[in-house]
């Protein structure tokens, strides 16, 4: 390619190269070599919603090492695709023990699901040593035909 041409290709398509933000090498193709960025500080946010639908395939402890929210939505309900994955919501709690700073974190399940549950129940005792809040929701929103637990978040 020309500087012309990459300089075009690069405007057409903002955001090609990018996983998570991050500008990534175009002749790797691996997922993996996503996860092998250079370590830099940690982000701040109020509100992360965990990659793809909380699923093992690319969140790791690393992400909440280096991504820290007062609020992650965990949005899986598929348990033939391990979604929401058992081992990311245990690297939540590994990321957050290497954060040197005990802020509230609170954890919101869009769904209801076996995996979240055991989850709870099981590290219950680091959670609250992590001063990590699960938000559990008794409210349902009902549309038409269909009806879902719902959340409201203010800030």
């Amino acid at each position: 390619h020309t500087e012309e041409e990459l300089s075009r290709s690069t405007h057409s398509n903002p955001g090609k190269n990018l996983v998570n933000g991050i500008k990534t090498n175009p002749a790797s193709s691996s997922p993996k070599s996503s996860l092998s960025v250079p370590m830099g500080p940690p982000v701040y946010v109020d509100l992360a919603y965990i990659p793809n639908h909380c699923s093992g395939k690319n969140t790791d402890p690393e992400f909440f090492k280096r991504v820290r929210a007062s609020y992650y939505v965990v949005s899986g309900n598929d348990a033939a695709n391990g979604e929401p994955s058992r081992a990311v919501l245990d690297a939540l709690l590994e990321g957050k023990s290497q954060w040197g700073e005990n802020l509230q974190v609170t954890l919101i399940p869009t769904h209801d699901t076996e995996v979240t549950r055991e989850w709870y129940q099981q590290t219950h005792e680091k959670q609250q040593e992590l001063n990590i809040m699960v938000l559990a929701s008794s409210s349902t929103v009902v549309m038409q035909d269909e009806s879902f637990p719902a959340c409201k978040i203010e800030f």
